[in-house]
């Protein structure tokens, strides 16, 4: 055991470089919250929607709350409730059993709102396509303003598809 802990001690820390933010997240939290604060006039509530995925986009969704991309510092927090929500995070082909929940989902959220499919399911049905089970992509159920690709998409791609959303609102 002595002989391990020695050849620790004297062995240099071994570690990968940190890695330098890429893409949206490199802008700072400050640009972004004022920019969504400019358009919104608040915080940006999201509400997040499994239609029948993979979990694969979720656990890229949870990364989002992470403190490397911490979207709370941005401005941006998810919420349990659709009537709190401006904008829908909708993740997987729309399943047959949540058609209805979706729409229900989307008709409870207050106008204006946002649509962000995520990932090449949600986008385009996926491999699962339409079929008796399945309806397919997000925007054959409720309308879409922005697509999200990716198997799954990366946080900063989501966070990206976000922002664009927002800046679209604002146009």
């Amino acid at each position: 055991m002595w002989h391990i802990l020695k050849y620790l001690a004297r062995r240099p820390r071994i570690t990968e470089p940190v890695p330098q933010p890429q893409g949206v997240a490199c802008h700072g939290a400050h640009p972004v919250q004022g920019e969504i604060l400019a358009i919104l006039g608040r915080a940006l509530a999201i509400r997040q929607v499994d239609a029948g995925s993979c979990n694969g986009c979720e656990l890229e969704i949870n990364a989002l709350n992470n403190p490397y991309y911490n979207i709370e510092g941005l401005g941006i927090r998810f919420v349990a409730s659709p009537r709190h929500a401006d904008m829908l995070l909708v993740t997987g082909p729309v399943s047959r059993h949540m058609e209805v929940a979706l729409r229900r989902t989307y008709d409870a959220t207050p106008a204006p709102k946002l649509v962000v499919a995520v990932g090449d399911c949600g986008c385009t049905g996926g491999f699962f396509g339409e079929s008796y089970a399945s309806c397919g992509r997000v925007a054959n159920v409720i309308p879409v303003d922005v697509t999200v690709t990716g198997c799954p998409p990366t946080p900063a791609d989501i966070l990206g598809g976000i922002l664009a959303a927002v800046q679209a609102r604002s146009r």
